[in-house]
């Protein structure tokens, strides 16, 4: 690892400083230089990654402090909403230029056209050309936003900043909604950045597979490391070894200090006990005997002062030893009521076609404690074949039956009730669940004490999903389905591991709809789906060969 070891930074903050208008820090004396190549920034949710981001693009204005760019800026904010009614052309704002190109085509040789298309001659091909480098080859520039996908404007607004040949490039979370395919689109135009800046945020591990260096933002500092994010572990994990030795170190430094400064106390007890003595028997002249009282106790003083400054400073260093521990917490919870026999069905689906997706007439059943992962294109009705096997929506056709108790934990998290505390949202699912129960779970959630009592409201996005993850997995009876729509959309690294984790502890059956296979790999998937017309049987192997563009069989 090493803290300034970034090439020819051509993004530079000096003195950083930021804070939310309720007076919370974010950055206080921030200084950061980017250089060019592809870096990616990770980190806690609620460390600030995203808000670096905006102070990059000069979307947030800091508090003190500057942020210089070398060069022209793009930025991609996690959330992009496009005007429906847009044309594709507008969207990727080449329209004007266009129409100057078709009235020039035309005959018309006013000098306005010409101004406006400028050196750009070949716009409508390198536009096509960049549509086509992103999977959106069949996305005529005339067509309308609202015809496309939520995964293809996040495309198409990628396209837009590609096509303005930044030199300074800012991705948030950009792989968040886009299906396995489109996220190979995005990992070849991340593999394909030659030139100038490119800095991305995300919890996506094959995104930042492809990343030069990573930044780990952690308590307002940010740390480098060279490489991507496999290089970025093996380094964290030494440092942490590193930090867990220091750490064994210091704590036994502090018991040796404390023991010699109880050592050096029970001596000069023993001495004052034996000077008193001698006082008693008045074997000293008076005058010599106060002369040895003070030399005594200044001498005691002295040594009491010498070993427990060393303590202190013992206890300093086993602070700043402790400080360099990350307390990445994972959740242990035992959930034995979530267990389903093996063979039993838990989940049949008979001839059901979506009222939105491309799913006709689709049939499945899920036995046992299966876990299933559903994957597929965007706009292939995922989130809808979930809803409406959870009974939210009805289906066009056929029948979703569910034969043991079931619970769904949707994308956007709405079932915590905002006003309610923690405690008070898992006993709302849970009835009949003794608080004691619910308290000593949580704690197992990493809400102990106090912090159960936390209104949701004021929870940061990692303890938000916690809080949903433990009002789903508590609630009563027990689930023996759950089914998980997108739950790794933006968690960081560390909320991925707790997720796993709690997983682990789950004995019932399982439905996960997601595109981040390492995440679905690593909770044991035993089946895997693929919706697109059909509902139908596929493997791990085969999701990787759709991704490299092989047919799909």
């Amino acid at each position: 690892m090493s803290e300034s070891t970034v090439p020819s930074a051509a993004v530079t903050c000096s003195d950083l400083s930021f804070r939310w208008p309720d007076g919370t820090t974010v950055f206080d004396g921030l200084s950061l230089g980017v250089g060019r190549g592809r870096t990616g920034l990770v980190g806690a949710n609620g460390s600030g990654k995203s808000t670096l981001l905006r102070l990059l693009a000069g979307r947030l204005r800091p508090s003190h402090g500057s942020v210089a760019v070398d060069g022209s800026l793009a930025y991609l904010p996690q959330n992009i909403t496009l005007d429906t009614t847009l044309r594709v052309d507008q969207a990727l704002g080449i329209a004007e230029r266009r129409a100057a190109l078709r009235a020039i085509e035309a005959g018309d040789v006013g000098e306005e056209h010409f101004e406006t298309v400028g050196d750009d001659w070949d716009v409508e091909e390198r536009a096509l050309a960049t549509l086509g480098s992103l999977g959106l080859d069949g996305v005529g520039l005339d067509r309308t936003v609202g015809q496309m996908s939520g995964g293809e404007t996040v495309l198409l607004r990628l396209a837009a900043l590609l096509l303005e040949r930044p030199d300074v490039l800012l991705l948030d979370e950009p792989t968040n909604n886009l299906d396995l395919f489109a996220r190979r689109r995005l990992y070849e135009a991340v593999d394909s950045w030659r030139s100038g800046v490119l800095v991305v945020v995300s919890h996506d591990r094959d995104l930042l597979e492809r990343v030069d260096r990573v930044a780990d933002l952690r308590s307002g500092v940010v740390r480098w490391y060279g490489g991507g994010w496999s290089a970025y572990q093996e380094a964290l994990a030494a440092q942490q070894e590193a930090a867990e030795r220091t750490l064994r170190a210091a704590d036994a430094d502090v018991r040796r200090q404390k023991r010699e400064l109880e050592e050096t106390r029970i001596k000069l007890a023993r001495r004052q006990r034996n000077g008193r003595k001698l006082d008693a028997q008045g074997g000293i002249p008076k005058i010599l005997a106060g002369r040895r009282k003070r030399s005594a106790q200044e001498s005691a003083g002295k040594l009491r002062g010498v070993h427990e400054e060393r303590l202190d400073d013992a206890r300093e260093r086993r602070e700043e030893a402790a400080e360099a521990i990350r307390d990445d917490a994972e959740i242990r919870v035992s959930l034995p009521h979530t267990e389903v026999p093996a063979g039993r069905t838990v989940l049949s689906l008979d001839g059901v076609g979506l009222r939105f997706g491309g799913l006709r007439e689709g049939g499945l059943q899920v036995r046992g404690p299966e876990r299933v992962a559903l994957v597929g294109r965007n706009g292939a009705g995922k989130t809808t074949l979930l809803r409406t096997i959870t009974g939210e929506i009805a289906p066009l056709t056929g029948e979703a039956r569910v034969f043991v108790p079931l619970r769904f934990l949707p994308q956007r998290l709405d079932v915590l009730d905002e006003e309610l505390s923690v405690a008070e949202n898992v006993s709302r699912l849970a009835p009949g669940v003794t608080d004691n129960h619910i308290r000593a779970q949580l704690a197992r959630f990493l809400f102990k004490g106090a912090r159960a009592e936390q209104s949701a409201g004021t929870l940061s996005g990692g303890e938000r999903f916690r809080a949903a993850l433990a009002a789903t997995m508590l609630a009563a009876p027990a689930p023996q389905l759950l089914v998980l729509d997108e739950p790794t959309n933006n968690l960081d690294a560390a909320s991925v591991r707790q997720l796993a984790s709690a997983l682990d502890s789950y004995r019932g059956a399982l439905l996960i709809a997601g595109h981040d296979l390492a995440f679905l790999e690593s909770v044991g998937v035993t089946r895997w789906l693929f919706l697109g017309e059909e509902l139908r049987e596929t493997t791990a192997e085969e999701v990787r060969d759709l991704l490299d563009g092989s047919e799909a069989g």
